[in-house]
């Protein structure tokens, strides 16, 4: 099993708030994105740039992944963004806009030449009507170890605009969309975290929201506030009863008796080896969430 690496609260922090880029250093957040792009007005985009390249090179950052979300390569930034954060070396750069398999292509060709650091990633946002016609195909490149792809990231809010889809409780309206894209990730070997809850205000409609994105299969969720951690910490991290059962599966399965077994009774309930695969991932994310956890303290 490859390592696993929890991505249950994921952070926005708009890089022209310097205030907030030092505060990011203390927040109990699984991965941060340093926005150069939503979060930043476009006269603020150079020193946007300038603050998290800094916050980079200053580190601090201890257990927590690093990513920066720069700016569409055609914009006035994209490429000036992509040269200055590639030399920074975060955890992963996060693409906006992507729509297709060459897009993708194309900035994994950019950054090879760039000379980008191999522990460095590349995220891709998937926010567009053509992106989520096209997704299995943008899924495919992570085969071509040059793109580097690692992750994807639902921009629901975009999506909306785009669509003319109401945001509305339990996102019916999006759920193919969502779907879909879940799907080609895993086909892949992504991971894939949903999109932001708006209403700050609405505490129990994000919990509801967090409880189907990890229910749909999602790895985590972005988040726009830091009061909106500890839930989806919480929510897509395995609870005690689901680590419990998981260590009787795995165990079980451990067995000399049970080795060749496909299928074998537990507490009076058919369990096949294919759980005890989920079993034993339940089991390496709370292990990844207890170190990561220990390393906050």
């Amino acid at each position: 099993m490859a390592e696993i690496r929890p991505r249950r609260s994921v952070l926005y922090m708009p890089g022209s708030n310097a205030r907030a880029l030092e505060k990011a250093r203390t927040l109990p957040t699984d991965t941060l994105i340093f926005d150069l792009e939503d979060a930043v007005a476009p006269e603020a985009k150079e020193t946007a740039r300038a603050q998290v390249i800094a916050a980079l090179e200053a580190g601090g950052f201890g257990p927590r992944e690093r990513v920066v979300r720069i700016n569409a390569i055609d914009t006035p930034w994209g490429e000036a963004d992509l040269g200055a954060v590639a030399k920074a070396a975060p955890d992963a750069i996060l693409v906006p806009k992507v729509s297709s398999a060459e897009a993708i292509a194309a900035i994994g060709l950019r950054l090879r030449r760039l000379g980008l650091s191999e522990t460095t990633t590349l995220w891709a946002m998937i926010e567009t009507p053509l992106a989520i016609l096209n997704v299995a195909d943008i899924a495919s490149t992570a085969l071509d170890a040059d793109t580097r792809l690692e992750c994807f990231v639902l921009g629901t809010n975009d999506l909306a605009k785009e669509t003319r889809a109401r945001l509305v409780p339990g996102r019916a309206p999006m759920l193919p969309w969502l779907m879909t894209t879940l799907a080609a990730a895993r086909a892949y070997d992504l991971d894939v975290i949903d999109g932001v809850y708006n209403d700050l205000a609405d505490e129990s409609g994000f919990k509801a929201e967090c409880e189907q994105g990890r229910d749909l299969g999602f790895d985590g969720k972005t988040l726009i506030h830091p009061n909106q951690i500890a839930i989806a910490n919480e929510i897509f991290a395995p609870s005690s009863e689901e680590i419990a059962r998981a260590k009787i599966i795995a165990q079980a399965f451990e067995r000399p008796e049970n080795a060749n077994k496909g299928a074998i009774a537990i507490e009076g309930r058919m369990v096949e080896r294919l759980h005890a695969d989920m079993a034993r991932r339940t089991l390496a994310l709370a292990e990844a969430i207890s170190a990561s956890a220990a390393n906050f303290e």
